[in-house]
């Protein structure tokens, strides 16, 4: 074909992408173009087939939803996706066509090793769609993470069933050379995809030999025999985006703008254009734009609607049905929750035992069940059974019961949660362990007729083992029948803010200033924000990057795993969805996420890890439970999942002693027990729900608590509105009790609430679905002849339920872990912050922080040492000498002077020492001594501490720093990791002298050097300077600091030169190693280092070194606050201390919680919106503050209203200790 047939074409100047008419007609088209020229011809028909979307990470500049869009308004033939080597995006696309009532093209574009060519495969049918899977899956298993690694031969093996569109080399026609590879290599497709099903792609590059280009190819694919159809190979549905689309280059190539070169496209034309201008632009050739649609006409056969999912089917008993074996085990389960007859064991006594009990007579609940399981539960279990056999759901059931049967065969505790909780069968199968004789549950919230979406059951396991569970999953599954969810990462504010940045070649300071203005899960920074950060929005460039990082917050940036949600197949799982490699070894991921698996109708497992379970579990193996790993209705919480009511284990909730419990620790939970006042287990439903956004913003949690206190009366407008809303006194705190009050008040079906349900969970992204029903609701409760008041703000507190509301259930399955915490802490405080530490991280509280609680409630807690500590905490007898502890010498307030705890702040009654004190009425009594364990120190790896503490198991404890490095041959820098952390007291040696001593030893030693060769030799004097540079610089800090340490040679620094120490032989070699060459450090100095190297120190608490200088400028102590005649309800309080804790939930407003900790305790402290904002940068990045404000009482919580804050980190600069930040 002559080069002048493709003109030099461009985009009207008149009419941009996207202006022209769908249906304008195009006149003067000659015949071999398909019409009879100056007879109008009929509007062109086009499908873009190359559509890369931004889940072709870093390379698509726009989302599959926004491509789908933006093809129905061009009023293309159908939409397409087809992303490089993946198909993450293609459920968005094809939910968003569905939406819209549109057909969208199923594809994926594959690169390949061995050629610089790509192809599009279109699957036409199920089982080739099946191989596209499985060919992706192929290159992403051999292939790192995020990489696929596919050949021409691999996509030869599974092309059956598979349309092919060659998309030839950006240099393919450059010259004859390349034009002859491409010309072989279209031949050998050409043999393989027969029956017309390859094409090739010409491309509109608007290059300077544009026609001439395409002109060659043409003449390739014509002597191959191949067809060649249209394409723009649109990277973004509007040209608006080709500067984010430049950026994302610049982001994946690691380049900045200027330097990025011809990698960036050369024009903004690479986007979704109407068919009549892409017809234009390609010299009016009818021919190729019919190509394209008749190759999407044939792509279209497939659906993704055509896909089937079945879930695995499970071993069942010979003769029995998955229906008849699920009710089997629900029934039987049901007699080993309630059955009063117990045989020998402790178990349910067998049925025809039970039924000659007397008691029992095997009554008729129509499931061959035991006349002790409750009239309500036996009716309830064969209403869900009968949906469940409806809805065939019955394999997953008993893949969950198998998952959680095979845990506790292991001793790993587990628990089922979230909507699974409102199920009777769940609880008698031991998944969960909320009872239904005694909760409300609505098993519509967790299944429903009406839903087309699958169950979703969460169980939660103890997260230090459930890599067992996740490794049981792939063994008796299979890795192609068994994989994670994928989750989909996505750019949020502050790394859009960065990246951004950085591409558009700011400097760092700049890029993270920017960054440090933006909240964690927030969008870019506002201008107000820019221009406090000392830089000018108006700038051109600093404009920009802020534009494009709004822009570019949302899309997705790579694809990760799920916590623990699993997806398991009977069939092969690669035939439905490809997976790939994991970060982490031995895990397999596939490339969706939840969202596309309830659109496909998938089932989803979660399995899930929770650090109370494992902590719980190490607790109680501590305190000596004869079964740790049974399930919450064990005597230790109480029978049939409901524990015991123990006055003692109340009050100390009630005075928000909860340091460290599940849910109830944070500052919000902690200010709200003592007005809730929790003195029975549902309080504590009620507790946990309460505290969420859903009550908050739906106005629940004050009237709630006026009418507990009897501030407000309880009202109800029906009886039936009482049913559901007594036990929470008139006011709906649960997701259940909106759904019940809709069915019971306004006359929906249980369906209905249902899908009011979702309609509250999508009411940010679909508000007018929210908006339809509540005026359902309300007209429906006024039908009823409710007042219009009561319908209103019912409406209100159910939208409230939209900014996430706990069901019922799920609050109950956490009680259950609340009250079993509350309970450990109460009586068995040592061993409780023993498993607690042992457990991290884990919790809003770091280590140090519980030492302190733990301390506080009478426990003795003794320093890591070599001799004595094993790397995990342990506990002590209460005799045994104590190794470390406090400065001897230094009194402060709060810290005692010696290895034994300080004075229980909470009294006799409250206090912790009752370690195994029996009954709520038990005194306290001595307890066993917490030793701090290896895991607390920095840069020490965990086989090397097991390795010296086997070590010294084998020989005994070591007298020196030699000998334990001769006996345990653990490596020198993890002898310097634990001189460093002051862990060799035993030997008398404090942080210098062990660290004088591992100078002289090597990992690789030299026999000419061997310490024992040149003991008498006179070692080199080193500098053993642990003051870190910077800190005097400041003379005031300087002074303030070294005058609380004291002056001279502190007993500290005497104990390293030669004096014998605690635990110290008096044959000990102080004077032959030199030590007496140390100069002293100061106690100052030695807390700094055991904070840098172990997060705490037990000689005393840093701000007991600045107290002389905070004195003198009026700041009290934290712990005084509690005081109530010192500091009475709007006294002036100036206070300082180590920042532990910054919360700023999003329903408060831009309120900011603080608390902070001195040597006395801890105080919490309040920022309003305006304070923040005017003292943001010390407020938000310092370790240390100095506030001023005033002391606010309400009932027993106090808090601190902050009007002023100065950071004081340049006291301290080396004082390393990071707070827990939540946003």
């Amino acid at each position: 074909m002559p080069d002048q047939e493709f003109k030099k074409t461009r985009p009207h100047p008149a009419k941009g992408p996207g202006q022209q008419a769908p249906g304008q007609q195009v006149r003067g088209v000659d015949p071999r173009r398909g019409g009879d020229a100056g007879v109008a011809a009929p509007a062109p028909e086009f499908v873009e087939l190359f559509v890369t979307t931004n889940f072709t990470f870093l390379t698509g500049a726009s989302h599959p939803e926004e491509f789908v869009a933006a093809a129905m308004a061009m009023g293309h033939f159908a939409a397409a996706v087809a992303d490089v080597n993946t198909l993450a995006g293609v459920v968005r696309a094809h939910s968003a066509a569905k939406d819209a009532g549109v057909r969208v093209v199923i594809g994926s574009r594959i690169r390949m090793l061995d050629t610089q060519q790509s192809v599009l495969l279109l699957p036409t049918c199920v089982e080739s769609y099946a191989r596209l899977c499985r060919l992706l899956t192929l290159g992403k298993r051999r292939a790192p993470k995020g990489q696929c690694h596919l050949t021409m031969d691999d996509v030869i093996a599974h092309e059956r069933g598979m349309l092919a569109v060659v998309m030839p080399g950006d240099q393919a026609a450059e010259d004859d050379e390349r034009l002859e590879a491409l010309e072989r290599e279209l031949s050998r497709w050409r043999e393989v995809f027969d029956d017309d099903r390859l094409s090739m792609a010409l491309v509109r590059r608007f290059g300077p030999d544009d026609a001439r280009e395409m002109a060659r190819l043409e003449r390739a694919a014509a002597r191959a025999g191949v067809p060649v159809l249209a394409s723009l190979d649109a990277h973004m549905h509007d040209p608006e985006r080709r500067a984010l689309q430049d950026v994302l280059t610049c982001i994946r190539r690691g380049c900045t703008i200027d330097d990025a070169g011809a990698s960036l496209h050369a024009h903004r034309e690479r986007t979704l254009k109407p068919a009549d201008e892409v017809l234009r632009l390609f010299g009016g050739r009818r021919d190729l734009l019919a190509r394209a649609v008749g190759v999407a006409r044939r792509a279209l056969a497939f659906s993704m609607d055509q896909l089937r999912y079945r879930y695995p089917d499970p071993d069942l008993p010979a003769g029995l049905s998955a229906a008849a074996h699920l009710a089997s085990l629900a029934w039987a389960g049901a007699r080993e929750r309630y059955c009063t007859h117990r045989g020998p064991d402790g178990t349910a006594a067998p049925q025809s035992a039970c039924a000659r009990g007397g008691a029992c007579s095997g009554g008729d609940d129509g499931g061959g069940g035991c006349a002790c399981v409750p009239a309500k539960v036996a009716r309830v279990l064969k209403n869900e059974l009968a949906l469940i056999e409806e809805l065939r759901y019955e394999n997953y059931f008993l893949t969950c019961r198998e998952i959680v049967a095979f845990a506790r065969s292991r001793g790993i505790r587990c628990q089922g949660r979230g909507g699974a909780a409102n199920s009777a069968v769940c609880y008698c199968l031991g998944i969960t362990e909320v009872d239904p004789s005694r909760f409300s549950l609505l098993f519509a919230r967790f299944i429903s007729r009406s839903r087309n979406e699958p169950p979703d059951i969460d169980i939660d396991f103890e997260h230090e083992r459930r890599e067992e569970v996740i490794q049981h999953i792939y063994e008796r599954y299979g890795r192609t029948r068994a994989a994670l969810t994928a989750e989909v990462i996505s750019y949020r504010g502050r790394s859009a803010v960065r990246d951004v940045g950085k591409a558009m070649g700011l400097s760092g300071d700049t890029v993270d200033l920017l960054a440090r203005e933006v909240e964690k899960w927030g969008g870019p920074p506002t201008d107000q924000r820019v221009r406090e950060a000392g830089l000018d929005p108006a700038t051109p460039a600093l404009a920009m990057v802020l534009e494009l990082s709004r822009t570019l917050a949302g899309f997705p940036r790579h694809l990760s795993q799920h916590v623990g949600g699993f997806v398991i197949t009977q069939g092969e799982l690669t035939d439905l969805v490809p997976v790939e490699n994991a970060a982490m070894e031995d895990r397999t991921v596939l490339e969706w996420d939840k969202d596309d698996l309830d659109a496909m109708g998938m089932l989803k497992i979660d399995v899930l890890g929770l650090g109370m379970l494992t902590c719980v579990r190490k607790a109680a193996a501590l305190v000596g439970s004869a079964d740790p790993c049974a399930p919450a209705r064990t005597p230790a919480v109480g029978r049939a999942g409901l524990p015991p009511d123990d006055p003692v284990v109340y009050d100390m909730i009630c005075r928000a002693d909860t340091v460290g419990v599940f849910q109830v620790e944070s500052r919000a939970q902690m200010s709200m027990l003592p007005r809730l006042r929790p003195r029975e287990f549902y309080d504590l439903v009620i507790e946990v729900a309460i505290v969420r956004p859903g009550p908050i913003q739906g106005g629940m949690v004050h009237p709630y608590l006026r009418r507990r206190t009897g501030e407000e009366p309880v009202t109800y407008p029906r009886e039936e509105v009482r049913q559901v809303l007594g036990r929470t006194l008139g006011v709906p705190l649960f997701q259940e009790q909106a759904m019940q009050l809709a069915i019971v008040a306004a006359g929906f079906t249980p369906d209905e609430a249902d899908a009011l349900r979702k309609a509250m969970a999508a009411w940010k992204r679909k508000g007018d679905q929210m908006v339809r029903f509540g005026r359902k609701l309300i007209d429906g409760m006024l039908a009823n002849g409710y007042p219009k008041e009561f319908a209103e703000r019912c409406f209100e507190q159910v939208k409230g339920f939209s900014e996430y509301g706990f069901p019922e259930s799920h609050a109950a399955s956490f009680a259950l872990l609340v009250y079993e915490s509350c309970r450990l802490k109460r009586y068995h405080p040592a061993a409780f912050a023993c498993a607690l530490i042992n457990s991290q991280p884990m919790g809003f509280y770091q280590p140090s922080q519980i030492v302190r609680d733990a301390r506080e409630h009478g426990v003795s807690v003794r320093p890591v040492d070599v001799n004595h500590s094993d790397w995990d905490c342990t506990l002590e007898a209460a005799g045994a000498p104590n190794i470390g502890g406090v400065m001897p010498g230094l009194e402060v307030r709060g810290v005692a002077a010696s290895a034994a705890a300080p004075p229980s702040r909470w009294g006799a009654e409250g206090a912790g020492g009752a370690e195994g004190a029996g009954g709520a009425g038990g005194g306290p009594v001595q307890g066993p001594v917490l030793r701090l364990g290896m895991r607390l120190v920095r840069s020490l790896r965990e086989d090397e501490a097991r390795k010296l503490v086997a070590g010294v198991r084998r020989h005994g404890a070591m007298r020196s720093v030699l000998d334990l490095w001769r006996a345990t041959g653990v490596s020198v820098a993890t002898l310097r990791a634990l001189a460093h952390a002051d862990a060799f007291g035993s030997m008398g040696l404090d942080r210098q002298a062990a660290l004088w001593q591992t100078r002289a030893l090597r990992d690789h030693r030299l026999e000419l050097f061997d310490p024992e060769l040149i003991e008498g030799q006179e070692p080199e004097r080193i500098d053993l300077d642990l003051t870190a540079a910077g800190t005097e610089t400041d003379a005031e800090a300087g002074a303030a600091v070294l005058a609380a340490g004291g002056g001279g040679q502190s007993e500290v620094g005497q104990r390293g030169a030669g004096q014998s120490g605690v635990g110290q032989s008096s044959s000990g070699r102080g004077d032959d190693d030199g030590q007496d060459l140390l100069p002293g450090v100061r106690p100052g100095r030695q807390v700094l280092f055991d904070y840098h190297h172990t997060g705490l120190s037990l000689k005393a608490h840093p701000m007991s070194f600045l107290r002389p200088w905070l004195s003198a400028r009026g700041a009290g102590l934290c712990g005084d606050v509690r005081d109530r005649k010192a500091c009475p309800h709007g006294a002036r309080v100036r206070l300082a201390g180590l920042v532990l804790v910054r919360q700023r939930p999003s329903t408060a407003s831009g309120v900011v919680f603080i608390t902070i900790e001195d040597e006395s305790g801890v105080a919490n402290l309040v920022l309003w919106s305006a304070t923040f904002e005017k003292f943001r940068r010390a407020a938000r990045l310092s370790t240390l503050l100095l506030i001023g404000g005033r002391v606010e009482r309400k009932d027993d919580v106090v808090h601190v209203i902050v009007d002023d804050v100065r950071s004081l980190d340049e006291l301290a600069p080396d004082l390393a200790q990071a707070s827990r930040d939540f946003h």
